[in-house]
Parts: C-alpha cells; structure tokens; sequence
C-alpha cells in the first residue's frame, strides 16, 4: 500500500480494515472479517478484488480497484477536458506538463475517475479498457 500512497496520496490508513493477498503478479484486496476463519478452511482460487498488477517494471492499479479508490487521490490524478478524452479513447497520446515520474496516472473526467492514463516523456496514452472506453463513447 506504499506505492498506493507514494504514487497517489493515496492513504494507506484507507485500507487498514482490508487484507491484502499476494499471488505471483498480482495482488487482492479484500476486506478483514471474522468469516475469514471459516474461509480459511476451503480450497480457495481466487479471492477478493484484484487490485495490482505488476507489468513489466511498474505495479498498476487495476481499473475496478482506481475507480473504487481513486476519488482519494492527491497526486497523478489528471482532470481532463472532453477534448483530451476524445483523444485518448481514439488511441491518440495527450501531451501534458507535469512533473510526475513516468508511470501511471488517473484519468478524471468532470469528478469521474474513468480508469489510468501511462505518462511518459510529457505525453499520456490511454490505458482504459475496450469494454469501458464504449461505455463512454456511449454517454458522451
């Protein structure tokens, strides 16, 4: 939950009631319960809202997980206009200044977290998915 708060301002504090499970690449979050003494007596696959990915060198908050906990973000979260979004949901890059480090930023359009733009070399590119990017094409 540090690169949550190092990356985003996102309080790790947020997430003391949450278990976090690690798996090979990814990572789950899910909230403590006392259930989970029964639970720990199964045979269990998968558990919990996949939260990170690690991809390639950088860990990236999956969609589901930014659009539940994005809104608490203080840093690397972009307010884009309906020009900019036009543009990164037709695969074309936004050039922006900022003095981030490259790696992954929320998108937010009118105080709606939509997913993650990747910044490098001042320029974001759209890493919303398919599925949504029609949904908003759709309300638009």
């Amino acid at each position: 939950m540090a690169y949550l708060e190092n990356r985003f301002g996102i309080n790790k504090s947020l997430f003391d009631d949450y278990i976090l499970f690690g798996r090979e690449k990814a990572w789950s979050l899910m909230r403590s319960t006392h259930h989970l003494a029964v639970g720990s007596q199964l045979k269990v696959a998968k558990v919990g809202l996949i939260a990170i990915r690690r991809v390639s060198s950088y860990l990236k908050p999956t969609t589901c997980f930014i659009q539940i906990f994005g809104h608490h973000a203080t840093r690397a979260r972009l307010k884009i206009d309906q020009d900019q979004l036009h543009k990164l949901i037709s695969n074309e890059k936004i050039k922006v200044e900022t003095d981030l480090d490259t790696g992954y930023i929320i998108l937010d359009y009118q105080n709606f977290i939509l997913g993650l733009g990747f910044y490098a070399n001042g320029k974001i590119s759209s890493q919303l998915p398919k599925k949504a990017v029609m949904g908003i094409l759709r309300g638009l």
